[in-house]
């Protein structure tokens, strides 16, 4: 049986127009003698009718003080993506073609119990296979599983955070031994930049699995890296494009497939902010423990973090704008046993009000500060093999550098140069090194 698995986003089905040609993929892959399998995201983008982020609206504005509860906000969730595929397979029925919608449960995805960001621990397709076998199209639900943990009847269900969708769609291509899985999308493929900030950026006709799921790690939003990493795991060939254009596409393929040490691309993330701790007044038996227990608890609660650094006396890293809120109830104020003793963190350079509670109550306890630097955007220059080359480090300084673009601080990896700007200043550096490290052909 030769399977294609075709995932749509949402601005894919967000409008009846826009279903219709996504159908036409769809009908087009069937004609060709392929059985194909859908994938679709919720409908719409942030304030439409039935966007994920307008969902779970609907429950935070009930009491903006009471959190929801992260089962029922994954319940919430997941109804776009319900939604959308029992819309979806009504379309493929309206073009005569037999079409069964399926939520991710019944598609036979299991996940772990991690409401709101959970991890596929495998798919067991017969409910896939039965329908395919009846000669009808499923539709399957993007970005949610199920899990159960043995007490509750029945299975709990999940979701798989941001990008899900395109981890549904890997994860199932690799369940069916798919022939190729295909990410449609509203741009051509994979390009050199956001087209938003360089609108001349060409698309990439192939990329590594690794360059894209660096990409992706990195900010872009074209593809999620966990389907990246999934595809590449078991070698299903994946292709990023356009439900809006006869445009080729993107072709993800094993770094043996691509010509290395070249520069792929500049990609750019969110707002963020960054945060670094002094750790040189603490005993240098103690610093250890400090780190360790930061980073526990950044990693419960499901940080992103950027620009990660470490040295004998300080580390810091980033994280988005949107969770600093979060990272300041955890960690301001907050009281570290290590070794015997009593360790106290303050985030900033003055004292919040429940700081100050905390050392009254405390009386003399080491204080460790956290220097906040708000305003923050990384920007990033990717390239396979190519950002090993001598000298790579300095020219990208050099080239912000000539922009009068300041650098706050960088990391690199093996994929990627990083560097932290002022957010004011992203435009002009994602243009800098654009111009610089992948200038557009010149013209005869």
């Amino acid at each position: 049986m030769k399977v294609v698995v075709l995932k749509f986003g949402g601005t894919s089905v967000r409008s009846k127009e826009n279903r219709m040609k996504a159908a036409l993929r769809v009908v087009s892959a069937k004609e060709a003698g392929y059985h194909p399998v859908v994938v679709v995201s919720a409908i719409g983008r942030r304030g439409e009718p039935y966007a994920t982020d307008t969902l779970v609206g609907l429950l935070s504005e009930i009491d903006p003080v009471i959190e929801p509860d992260s089962r029922e906000m994954d319940l919430m969730m997941a109804c776009g993506e319900i939604i959308s595929s029992a819309v979806f397979a009504h379309t493929l029925k309206s073009l005569g073609h037999p079409a069964m919608a399926m939520r991710g449960g019944q598609a036979g995805i299991r996940t772990d119990g991690s409401y709101g960001s959970a991890r596929i621990l495998g798919v067991n397709p017969i409910g896939l296979y039965e329908v395919l076998g009846r000669g009808a199209i499923p539709v399957v639900c993007g970005f949610q599983g199920v899990w159960t943990d043995g007490k509750l009847p029945g299975a709990e269900l999940t979701t798989l955070g941001r990008g899900g969708s395109d981890t549904t769609a890997a994860a199932i291509g690799a369940a069916l031994g798919a022939e190729r899985v295909e990410i449609y999308t509203d741009v051509d493929g994979v390009k050199t930049a956001d087209p938003d900030f360089v609108p001349h950026a060409p698309t990439l006709p192939k990329v590594s699995y690794d360059e894209v799921a660096e990409i992706a790690h990195l900010g872009a939003k074209v593809l999620h890296p966990r389907a990246a990493e999934v595809a590449m795991r078991f070698g299903i060939p994946l292709w990023v494009k356009n439900t809006f254009s006869d445009a080729a596409g993107t072709e993800v393929v094993h770094r043996d497939g691509v010509d290395g040490r070249r520069v792929t691309g500049v990609t750019h993330s969110g707002k963020l902010v960054y945060l670094q701790m002094d750790l040189s007044g603490v005993e240098e038996s103690a610093r250890r423990a400090v780190m360790r227990m930061v980073y526990e608890t950044l990693g419960q609660h499901s940080f992103n973090l950027y620009m990660v650094n470490l040295s004998p006396t300080s580390f810091g890293f980033a994280v988005p704008r949107d969770q600093y809120g979060t990272f300041m109830l955890l960690f301001d104020g907050l009281v570290f046993p290590i070794n015997g003793s009593l360790i106290m963190l303050q985030v900033g350079d003055e004292a919040t009000p429940e700081t100050r509670t905390q050392l009254r109550l405390l009386g003399d306890v080491p204080l460790v500060k956290m220097t906040v630097t708000e305003g923050c955007t990384m920007v990033s220059l990717v390239g396979q093999d190519y950002i090993q080359q001598p000298g790579v480090f300095h020219w990208v300084l050099d080239t912000l550098i000539q922009a009068q673009v300041p650098v706050l601080q960088t990391s690199d990896s093996d994929f990627s140069v990083s560097l932290l700007v002022p957010e004011s200043e992203l435009h002009r550096a994602v243009h800098a090194l654009h111009d610089q490290f992948l200038p557009p052909p010149v013209v005869a």
